[in-house]
């Protein structure tokens, strides 16, 4: 089963893949990382005009890496305004997408944080370095493969 917005975009010729509904029925949509500025316009000229939350995650070790816009889509008088979740997946060996910040100025930190703790660059970002870890840290800590540096574990403990 298609939402509106997954409708809308297969209307108009535009490529993305349906991830189907979450717990809250938010219509849950993978866009390809090429795609994805062109996309984020349209959707705030169709009327998300609020980014909610950015975030990332790492699928799987190895595997690839997330980035989750939930988008909400703000009208006067509205008590349930409509919510797209957009999800952008990125290779982890070169991991590029584009940035929404022209688009949502809210994602300036919430990318910053996302590049920073597990290395997606997001291309055009006016101010993209690290946000939480000293500008000299090594890796990317939320990556599921990282491994701490000078991390010892104790073993033969009593």
């Amino acid at each position: 089963m298609q939402g509106r917005f997954s409708v809308w975009l297969v209307k108009h010729g535009l490529v993305h893949r349906s991830l189907r509904f979450d717990y809250q029925g938010i219509e849950t949509l993978q866009i390809k990382p090429e795609d994805w500025h062109s996309i984020a316009v349209i959707l705030y000229v169709y009327g998300y005009n609020y980014l909610r939350s950015q975030c990332a995650y790492d699928v799987a070790p190895g595997g690839l890496l997330a980035s989750v816009y939930h988008l909400t889509r703000i009208k006067y008088g509205v008590d349930q305004p409509e919510e797209v979740c957009i999800k952008v997946f990125a290779p982890r060996s070169n991991p590029r997408i584009p940035s929404v910040f022209w688009v949502w100025k809210s994602s300036d930190f919430q990318e910053r944080e996302s590049y920073d703790m597990l290395g997606i660059s997001y291309e055009n970002h006016p101010r993209l370095k690290r946000i939480l870890m000293p500008e000299s840290w090594i890796g990317w800590p939320l990556r599921k493969d990282y491994i701490a540096p000078n991390f010892y574990e104790i073993q033969d403990a009593h």
